[in-house]
């Protein structure tokens, strides 16, 4: 049996997650901004707060909000 059909998609699947794709979550990216824009006035805690309310991934909370240089550039 010839597994290699199988490796090249593994492979170009791994390829794929390395290069940054345009943002197609237009709802989230959205909440994002505008729970960063509201850092300065309302403070970290109640952005988070937002974000968790609007069920936006933890993981991607964390990153936009702890991590600053980690967000998108688009």
């Amino acid at each position: 049996m010839n597994d290699t059909g199988e490796l090249a998609s593994v492979s170009s699947a791994a390829d794929s997650n390395s290069v940054r794709r345009q943002r197609t979550d237009i709802r989230t990216r959205d909440l994002i901004n505008q729970a960063v824009a509201s850092i300065p006035t309302l403070g970290l805690q109640r952005a988070a707060e937002f974000l968790a309310t609007m069920n936006v991934p933890a993981e991607v909370a964390v990153r936009v909000l702890v991590y600053p240089n980690r967000r998108r550039a688009n």
